[in-house]
Parts: structure tokens; sequence; C-alpha cells
């Protein structure tokens, strides 16, 4: 039985991936900052409604984890924020919350995690093929991509200095998936894998992929995008 944190938990991956997680019978903190009625009838599963780029939300989660658990064997960095606008109509408000989200609210969130971690845990960040260079790139997403560009840096940064200490950081870039972000970003597009199918891979990757990769990323995607 694990002790798992997974953001992002309110709809699409996170929920199916929280849902995969307590079905296998791990110890589940779903953060996010709206409650999943369905997360709140699994008994292993303990949610917290929070902004993770607010510094004082995010100390909840330390509170819970010292309170709990002791210990954090896996985190799952979910949450992610998009806007596709052409470059020039991107405002630096818009701008300043993706980066918020999928950037500086993932790098303290795991800042605040390291004093838990024990050796075997495991860091999964996901990101964005639209993040790894040398792939198709979409027009409206400058922000979006860039902030998925830079949490693979980060991640390849953290497992070089973490790893005598046992902690291990991939990231899986994901291509299209029928979630309610993309739908709201791209309406009508219709993508090949549903949240439920990605989350299978996700969990087991978390439970087992560290065994074998470290500062990796591992590229999910089936169809361009």
């Amino acid at each position: 039985m694990k002790n798992i944190i997974v953001t992002g938990t309110s709809r699409g991956i996170g929920l199916e991936t929280v849902k995969k997680f307590a079905a296998s019978g791990h110890n589940v903190l779903a953060v996010s900052r709206k409650i999943s009625e369905e997360l709140n009838e699994l008994s292993n599963v303990t949610c917290l409604s929070l902004d993770i780029t607010k510094e004082e939300d995010l100390q909840q989660i330390v509170t819970f984890v010292k309170r709990e658990w002791k210990q954090i064997d896996i985190l799952v960095n979910n949450a992610g924020a998009l806007v596709n606008k052409p470059f020039e109509e991107i405002t630096q408000e818009e701008f300043n919350r993706v980066y918020n989200v999928n950037v500086f609210g993932v790098a303290r969130l795991i800042q605040l995690c390291i004093p838990y971690f024990g050796v075997n845990s495991h860091v999964v960040t996901i990101s964005s093929m639209g993040g790894v260079q040398g792939t198709m790139k979409f027009a409206g997403l400058a922000a979006y991509s860039s902030s998925k560009g830079a949490v693979i840096i980060l991640s390849e940064l953290l497992a070089e200095e973490y790893k005598e200490k046992g902690i291990s950081f991939n990231v899986i870039a994901l291509g299209a998936i029928q979630t309610e972000m993309l739908e709201e970003a791209f309406p009508g597009y219709l993508a090949p894998l549903m949240p439920n199918e990605i989350s299978d891979y996700i969990c087991d990757f978390a439970l087992t992929g560290n065994k074998y990769f470290n500062g990796k990323v591992l590229q999910a995607s089936s169809t361009t995008p």
C-alpha cells in the first residue's frame, strides 16, 4: 500500500487516476480546487480543496502528511492550465496563470514534499507532447506548451540532484486525450483516448516505472498531436 498525492483531481485524467489508485488499495490525497463527489465516496481517499499556486494552500498538504502519513511514496503532478490564443493576444495575466499552475506550483509542491520522500519514491509529472523538443507544435499554445517544456527540464535536473537519496523524477508527455480541458481549448476535436484509458498507464508507471527510469520523458501519444 502506497501513500500517493495526485493534483488536478476534480475531473478528467486526475479523477480517473485517483479512482484507479484507490481501487488498488492505496492511500490517496486528491488535491484540486473543486472536490469531486465521486472521490468523496471512496474510503481510502482524502480530498483537499486548494489552489497549488498559493503557499498557504500548499501548506495544508504538509500539515496532512505530517499528521496522517509521515511519508510520501508517489506524487503525480497532474494539475494544469491551458490557454489557446494567438501569441499577441495572450495577456500577461494569462501567461502568469499558466506558468503558476504548470511550473511554479509544481516546483513548490515538490520542494515541500522532498522531506517526506523515502528511498524508491517517485515523482511523475504530466507534461504534453507540445513541450517535447522536436515534436510538432501548434499555434495558440505558446504559454501552455512552453510551460510543459519547462517541467520536463525541471524533472531532468531534479532526477540528477536527488538520485543519491533514491528519489526518482520522470515525465509522461501526453498526446491528445478527450478531457474537458481539451474540449474547452479545441471545441469539436475528438481525441483517440479517453481519460480512463490513459490513467491505467499513468498508475502503472507511477507504481513501477522508477525501477527502470529516472530523469526520463516517456511520450504517450498514438497520434499527432
